[in-house]
C-alpha cells in the first residue's frame, strides 16, 4: 500500500503518525508491543507511587499496597514507573544507582529465594550453595550502596498459598529490609492481595491499599478508546468510542485493560492485512474468536 499523506493522519498522535507510513509486516510488529496509554486510574497509581519516591528517609516510612484483577494493567503501570526512573551509574563512586528496584515473589516464597531474587534483579552474582546470612549480608550491601528509595515487590499474593508462619516469617523480612534501609515497600498482586498482610497487624497498618478497578460503560472508557486509536498506526480512523464497540469491548473483556488491549490489537492486525486500514466490530468479533 502507498504511504498516506500525513494530512490524512490526524487521527493520530505525531510519533504514530510516522510509524503508520511503514509497511505493514513493521506496523503489525509495532502494535504487539507494549505500550503505556494515560488514564485516570493509572496516572494516580503513578503520583502516589511518585510521592513515595519524594518522602525523606524516617523511621516509619509509608508504604502502599497496589492490587487489582488480574490483567487489568498493575505491571504496565510498574514497568512504566521504572522507565521514568531509570538506573544511573555514578561514575565518582563506581556504584550503580537505583531509585526504583522491583522484583517479582517467589512461588514458594522463604528467605532464602527471595534473597536470590532480589539478587538476581540486582544483576549480583552469588554462590547457589551460598546460606540465608550470606545472601542477607551481600543483598543489604547492595542496596545500601545502590541507595533506592522504593523496592517494588509484584505477586505478592503468592504468600497467601503458604503456611500462617510461612506468612509471618516472609511479612517479618519486608519489614526488617523496610526499617533497616529505609525505603518505600510497594507491594502488588492481585485483589487478594491486602489479604496476604493480614497476618502481621503492624504490618497491614502501614500500607495503604490502592486498587486498580475494571471498566465499564462511562465517559472515562470512552475517552481511553480514543487515546489508544491515537497510538495505533492504522491510516483510517476507527472511531472505537462509538457505542457498539465501547459495549462489545466490556462485554468481552469483563473491563480487564489487557483484554481490551489484546481484542484493539487482534482487530488492528486483522485491519492492516484486510487493507481496510480502520477497525470495525467484526474485526473485534474475529478478534475476540481467535483468543478463544
Amino acid at each position: 500500500m502507498a504511504r498516506a499523506p500525513r494530512a490524512t493522519l490526524n487521527h493520530l498522535n505525531i510519533d504514530t503518525q510516522a510509524k503508520a507510513q511503514l509497511d505493514d509486516k513493521d506496523r503489525i510488529e509495532f502494535i504487539k508491543r507494549d505500550r503505556w496509554i494515560d488514564y485516570p486510574r493509572a496516572t494516580e497509581a503513578m503520583n502516589r507511587l511518585e510521592r513515595l519516591l519524594a518522602t525523606p528517609k524516617r523511621e516509619r516510612m509509608p508504604c502502599m499496597v497496589m492490587h487489582g484483577t488480574s490483567n487489568i494493567g498493575k505491571t504496565l503501570v510498574v514497568r512504566k514507573f521504572q522507565r521514568t526512573h531509570p538506573h544511573l551509574f555514578d561514575e565518582a563512586s563506581g556504584n550503580e544507582q537505583r531509585t526504583v528496584v522491583a522484583m517479582q515473589m517467589p512461588p514458594t516464597p522463604d528467605q532464602r529465594r527471595f534473597y536470590a531474587g532480589l539478587l538476581f534483579e540486582l544483576g549480583a552474582p552469588h554462590s547457589a550453595s551460598a546460606g540465608v546470612a550470606a545472601l542477607e549480608r551481600l543483598t543489604r550491601d547492595l542496596l545500601r550502596r545502590m541507595a533506592p528509595r522504593i523496592l517494588i515487590i509484584d505477586e505478592i499474593h503468592h504468600l497467601l498459598a503458604r503456611s500462617y508462619r510461612e506468612q509471618r516469617a516472609a511479612l517479618n523480612l519486608l519489614k526488617f529490609l523496610a526499617n533497616d534501609l529505609h525505603l518505600c515497600l510497594v507491594l502488588v498482586g492481585t485483589a487478594d492481595a491486602p489479604l496476604a498482610l493480614q497476618s502481621d497487624a503492624q504490618m497491614s497498618s502501614r500500607f495503604t491499599p490502592f486498587e486498580l478497578t475494571p471498566w465499564s460503560i462511562n465517559e472515562e472508557f470512552r475517552s481511553f478508546l480514543a487515546a489508544f486509536e491515537r497510538v495505533i498506526p492504522l491510516r483510517k480512523a476507527s472511531d472505537l468510542a462509538q457505542r457498539a464497540i465501547v459495549e462489545f469491548l466490556i462485554a468481552q473483556s469483563a473491563g480487564l485493560t489487557g483484554d481490551v488491549a489484546r481484542l484493539i490489537n487482534g482487530g488492528a492486525e486483522l485491519a492492516i492485512l484486510d487493507k481496510s486500514e480502520k477497525i470495525t466490530l467484526e474485526h473485534l468479533e474475529h478478534a475476540a474468536k481467535a483468543s478463544l
